[in-house]
């Protein structure tokens, strides 16, 4: 059932999606050549744990698309992994590429955000563009969520900008409505028709999560733990996603990150 938020419940949806925006930032800078994935982990937990109305979505998270409970406080997704990885103990090496994504619950709201980027010196041009495709196509998408406009022209919007680059688009796995709980409805797919789909309507609370592989829109669940989704071609992926609100005066991040700004 896709729920809508008032006024005040927007508002207080702002400090987790905050609290998730500064620790994101703050992983991107601490995250280097030889940063352990289990050390990031270790950073979100403590974190998480200094704030008493803080909550991870996380830990215990047990939907028909994993095998048994996620145990950790972040999903870690290095280069040819793009969704729900699972942190292990691994040192990033240099010109490896890392998508985080984390949600956590504050005062029991959820806020839901993901980043990509390159560690080290040697960036792969191509995995900068890659990165680069999933944040156009998330600033897109947003601009699109707007009273009046159908889900449809957010979905349509993204996956035009990932034609645009030349990347496929998988449908399996997208963005969701965000509320008390951090996967809802409406399903937000990456690619769609414009015009078509839910009319979108002020209160409407959504996480737009564009992710793309560079040659491939199939994909796989590692057996070793059972949640981690990778290319079945071994291609690099990237993922961008924010919590958004839509308002009368048009679409609010709510997991804005410091220094970032808004965009119409």
């Amino acid at each position: 059932m896709i729920e809508l938020k008032t006024d005040r419940e927007i508002q207080a949806m702002r400090p987790a999606g905050a609290f998730v925006g500064d620790i994101l930032e703050h992983l991107r800078h601490m995250t280097k050549v030889g940063t352990n994935l289990l050390e990031i982990d270790s950073y979100v937990k403590q974190r998480i744990d200094q704030r008493p109305d803080a909550q991870s979505c996380y830990v215990d998270y047990a939907p028909d698309f994993g095998t048994g409970p996620f145990r950790h406080y972040i999903c870690t997704s290095v280069n040819d992994a793009v969704l729900h990885g699972v942190p292990y103990d691994y040192n990033l090496k240099d010109g490896d590429l890392i998508s985080l994504d984390l949600a956590i619950s504050v005062g029991g709201w959820v806020g839901d955000s993901a980043i990509s980027f390159v560690v080290g010196e040697h960036k792969r041009p191509e995995d900068l563009r890659l990165i680069q495709c999933t944040e156009e196509a998330l600033h897109e998408g947003i601009k699109q969520a707007i009273p009046g406009n159908r889900l449809g022209d957010i979905s349509s919007t993204i996956g035009q900008v990932a034609a645009d680059y030349g990347y496929p688009v998988n449908l399996e796995f997208g963005g969701h409505g965000v509320g008390h709980v951090m996967h809802g409805d409406p399903y937000v797919p990456n690619d769609g028709r414009a015009g078509r789909g839910y009319r979108l309507r002020p209160g409407l609370v959504i996480a737009v999560e564009p992710w793309f592989f560079e040659t491939t829109d199939r994909l796989y669940q590692d057996p070793r733990d059972g949640w981690t989704l990778k290319s079945e071609d071994h291609s690099r992926g990237a993922h961008s996603e924010h919590t958004i609100a839509i308002t009368d005066d048009g679409p609010v991040i709510l997991t804005k990150r410091p220094h970032e700004k808004d965009f119409n």
